[in-house]
């Protein structure tokens, strides 16, 4: 295992490291007291580790002690900013903690702080700064090009994370089950590019699906902010978005895994297995497109139903927006003649299923977004009858994909009654969160039924879908329950880790991803966001914890919670752009 270190990470450029133990302690212990000193806790103040917009809620969360207040005082020379009272003491069921918080909002100035609690040593540096999501954006969003299929990553923009290129996708076999008369068993087809998917090399659809809505939407939302974002990727000097070029990337290989005889998707391309710990250049092993299936086609069709309404705009993607259309319309077709087809894994192959067998969420959110690529009413009827309730994202719940889309553009086309519905419907998702939110003794809308494989996604999706409805009403609230949840995944929760790679003063340093693995690299590569905790400890790793909360462990072995993923890092992209415009 690689040796556990403490990073602070303020740009992507630049990585510092020094050693740290990193041990965790669940049964909370007083040390002695010397002789007019307070008992010193070695539970620590829990907080974002990232830092503060000088306008947004921030606290921190306090382990139960007799203390009452709190100070926040300049790290540099120790001056006192802010007296504060904490609150009450309250349980946290995740973790079965007794925690209180301490309030620091109403500091505005830009700085670096330290809280102080008596009883306790000084928290992490606080750090408010207009910038201070920046540098962590734009690692989160180069993740993806860390993670490019068929590209060799030079020095110039990968810096010590630079490798060979591997899996050129150039002669890729269809799968037994995925054979069909124009394309028979064995059949050689080029797919290359797209995104690994996580830890591994395979590429899937479903997974692509939302990941590129995710970060499709954050430029439609946030384009000023992305017009000149340069994050040192190749693209960087043309004259599109670099995020835009990125997900480019990953558009080109799904384009690629659609049938062009029927307009079926395949599901995945892959490996009969997962590859061991190597670098992709030695990932050599035959790979094969497996089975298309309606999940698939509805993720393509609606995914790329939004690439067309995007793309169309720029005058150099005018024919691939075209492109995407035609595609989209094709795999919906598919659908439509092929309703229930699930993907079923095949005796042979052993890599990730993301089998899904319930498909009236991925028609809605198509049905939405080919409504408003094409004015069809057909797709907008289809939406409606289907009378799907929006829920949390994920992977295998797209249906609130469709209400964002039709709410943040179907105002001016959908009839006012319509709209009222269907942001009713939204809005009840949103005020369920914030209800956890504000019930929470940690300020986080996490319960125990969240801590799920791909916890922080669970947390960053939350935000996500928070952010839309501050967009739709201007209410606060909801932007105050989303900082919450992402000052959770930044350090703020009961393992003491910063769960983004490279930014924190304790943050993953042996994440489950080849690459960061077999690099003979000492740091991970930088911005990618660990799956985070949860008890089901699938991997038979040893754990710190079997609550919920603090079911984590630093180590590759545990692929369960210290895993990455590209549908893990989308919203994480979202929502840090998203707080920084509405600042």
């Amino acid at each position: 295992m690689k040796k556990q270190l403490r990073v602070i990470l303020i740009s992507i450029a630049v990585f510092s490291a020094c050693g740290d133990s990193n041990s965790q302690n669940n049964n909370p212990v007083e040390a002695k007291p010397t002789s007019g000193i307070p008992a010193m806790h070695i539970e620590k103040i829990k907080l974002n580790q990232v830092g503060f917009l000088p306008s947004d809620t921030k606290i921190a969360v306090v382990p139960s002690s007799q203390a009452t207040t709190f100070l926040l005082v300049n790290a540099n020379d120790g001056s006192q900013v802010f007296t504060g009272q904490l609150s009450a003491s309250q349980h946290w069921a995740p973790a079965k903690d007794e925690v209180s918080i301490a309030d620091f909002s109403s500091v505005t100035a830009p700085g670096e702080y330290r809280i102080k609690v008596s009883g306790f040593a000084d928290s992490n540096i606080v750090t408010i700064n207009n910038d201070a999501f920046l540098a962590a954006h734009d690692a989160a969003l180069k993740a993806y090009y860390f993670n490019r299929a068929s590209s060799e990553l030079l020095s110039k923009h990968a810096g010590i994370w630079s490798r060979p290129s591997g899996h050129a996708d150039d002669n890729v076999l269809i799968h037994t089950s995925a054979a069909s008369a124009q394309r028979p068993e064995g059949t050689a087809i080029s797919a290359p590019k797209g995104w690994y998917d996580a830890g591994d090399y395979n590429k899937y659809i479903v997974n692509s699906g939302i990941s590129v809505y995710t970060l499709l939407v954050a430029y439609e939302h946030h384009p000023e902010f992305y017009q000149n974002r340069d994050i040192g990727i190749p693209e960087s000097t043309d004259s599109s978005p670099d995020i835009l070029d990125e997900i480019k990337w990953n558009l080109d290989w799904m384009m690629a895994m659609q049938d062009p005889n029927d307009g079926g998707v395949y599901h995945k391309l892959t490996t009969l297995n997962f590859s061991g710990a190597v670098m992709p250049s030695q990932g050599t092993a035959q790979r094969y497109v497996v089975q298309k299936g309606t999940a698939a086609s509805l993720n393509f069709a609606a995914s790329l139903a939004v690439a067309s309404r995007i793309y169309q705009a720029f005058p150099q993607f005018a024919d691939v927006a075209s492109e995407y259309r035609h595609a989209a319309e094709l795999a919906w077709q598919w659908a439509q003649d092929n309703p229930n087809v699930a993907y079923v894994q095949p005796k042979d192959v052993s890599t990730g299923g993301y089998g899904d067998q319930v498909f009236l969420d991925e028609f809605s959110w198509a049905a939405a977004e080919l409504f408003l690529l094409t004015a069809d009413a057909q797709y907008l009827q289809q939406f409606k009858q289907l009378n799907v309730m929006p829920s949390i994202p994920g992977w295998s719940n797209s249906a609130a994909l469709g209400y964002i889309s039709l709410l943040n553009n179907g105002k001016t086309i959908l009839s006012n009654d319509d709209y009222r519905q269907f942001l009713e419907r939204y809005l009840a998702l949103a005020d369920n969160i914030v209800n956890l939110h504000q019930q929470s003794a940690y300020a986080v809308a996490m319960q125990n039924s969240d801590f799920v494989w791909g916890s922080n996604a669970v947390a960053l999706n939350k935000a996500f879908v928070l952010l839309q409805a501050q967009r739709f009403t201007q209410n606060e609230k909801y932007k105050t329950a989303a900082t919450g949840l992402l000052d959770y995944v930044l350090g703020r929760n009961p393992t003491d880790y910063s769960y983004l790679t490279g930014f924190g003063e304790k943050t993953p340093v042996d994440i489950h991803h080849r690459p960061s693995h077999a690099d003979n690299v000492v740091a991970p590569v930088p911005g990618f966001v660990a799956g985070g905790a949860q008890s089901g400890q699938q991997d038979g790793c040893s754990y710190p914890s079997k609550l919920p909360a603090s079911s984590y462990v630093d180590d590759w072995c545990s692929y369960s919670t210290n895993e990455v993923t590209i549908n893990w890092n989308a919203p994480l992209v979202y929502v840090l752009a998203g707080l920084h415009t509405t600042q």
